[in-house]
């Protein structure tokens, strides 16, 4: 069974890091982009960040630019996303979603912030920006 467990949630104060971690099973990680995505409370979820499945190519909402860092370690089937300067308009459930890709040019190079583009996804952790 396919499944993506994120992890790394919780109360950080503005200004504050934090780093998720999305860990995959059943499946190769590299075959497939990751996306991470958001929602907030009253909010529609949004795409966050991206990473290609062989960390190609990478993508960013422009409300984390020069924030956030997305990153991933194929050899231990994990996706992270660094999370620096945060501010309470983080505060939400991030998720993290995958998009199997069949070629291998889309491994190295497909990112998408869709949410209906993503075929898996886990089951999300609270990110709290509080002071």
């Amino acid at each position: 069974q396919l499944q993506l467990v994120e992890s790394g949630g919780g109360l950080v104060q503005p200004g504050g890091s934090l780093r998720l971690s999305c860990a995959a099973s059943g499946f190769t990680l590299a075959d497939y982009t990751i996306g991470w995505f958001r929602q907030a409370p009253g909010k529609e979820r949004e795409g966050v960040s991206c990473i290609s499945g062989l960390g190609g190519t990478t993508n960013y909402a422009d409300s984390v630019k020069g924030r956030f860092t997305i990153s991933r370690d194929n050899a231990k089937n994990t996706v992270y996303l660094q999370m620096n300067s945060l501010k309470p308009e983080d505060t939400a459930d991030y998720y993290c979603a995958a998009l199997r890709r069949p070629t291998y040019s889309g491994r190295l190079y497909y990112t998408s912030l869709s949410e209906a583009d993503y075929d898996y996804w886990g089951q999300g952790t609270q990110v709290t920006v509080s002071s």
